[in-house]
């Protein structure tokens, strides 16, 4: 069943002399609890095409659908929406709340939404990232890998449509990028969750069911 569709989608920044082509007619599609991997050298347009399929920009031109959703047909507010729902978001650099400590940060999305918290899903989660005696941690108080797992978590509680991950392991150490690998993997067999990741690191790439690579905006090869 496919979950993830895109359609000729084209981003373009600035015009004339000035004009980048950053995703150049783009189309493909992901079927419900695949895992894909898409990978590219730095400045080859993959983390573009990952804002763009999670509705964190829009295209010049083109379409996305999630779940049978044309997401660019909803107004700003309507996406924003989607997204926190649908779209489960896990950024290099991790973006928690500095203040909020590991299970506020990773409730955020449903307090947002004014949706209660299942207790029980929230410990079975915390237990399966590793991170139940740090519960009550505030984000700097964490180990790299540690805020990363809270930032997976934070993804996973909507339990969404697909997992967009940009370069999860690109800001941790080889015993921390092992973790959160295994993890993502882990949440792709056992619960089925569809993932896109985007990696320069080929190895990890590996893990997943295909890989996309993207040199200059465009799709070159699949395998």
């Amino acid at each position: 069943m496919e979950i993830l569709r895109v359609e000729n989608l084209t981003k373009i920044y600035g015009k004339d002399e000035s004009k980048v082509v950053a995703i150049d007619n783009v189309s493909f599609s992901v079927e419900k609890g695949e895992f894909v991997a898409i990978v590219g050298a730095s400045g080859s347009g993959k983390s573009t095409l990952l804002h763009l399929i999670g509705g964190v920009d829009r295209p010049t031109s083109g379409k996305v659908f999630i779940d049978g959703k044309d997401i660019y047909k909803m107004n700003d507010d309507n996406l924003a929406i989607f997204r926190r729902r649908q779209v489960g978001l896990i950024y290099q650099f991790y973006n928690l709340i500095p203040i909020l400590n590991v299970e506020e940060n990773i409730t955020l999305p449903c307090d947002l939404d004014n949706r209660k918290v299942e207790k029980q899903k929230l410990n079975n989660l915390l237990q399966s990232l590793g991170l139940e005696s740090r519960r009550k941690h505030l984000p700097n108080e964490l180990s790299g890998g540690q805020q990363q797992r809270t930032s997976i978590g934070r993804a996973m509680i909507t339990n969404p449509s697909i997992i967009l991950a940009d370069e999860p392991t690109g800001n941790l150490d080889s015993r921390a990028s092992d973790e959160i690998v295994n993890l993502l993997k882990k949440s792709n067999r056992e619960y089925k969750q569809t993932i896109i990741m985007i990696t320069h690191n080929i190895e990890i790439a590996k893990i997943a069911d295909r890989i996309i690579e993207i040199e200059d905006g465009r799709i070159v090869r699949e395998s």
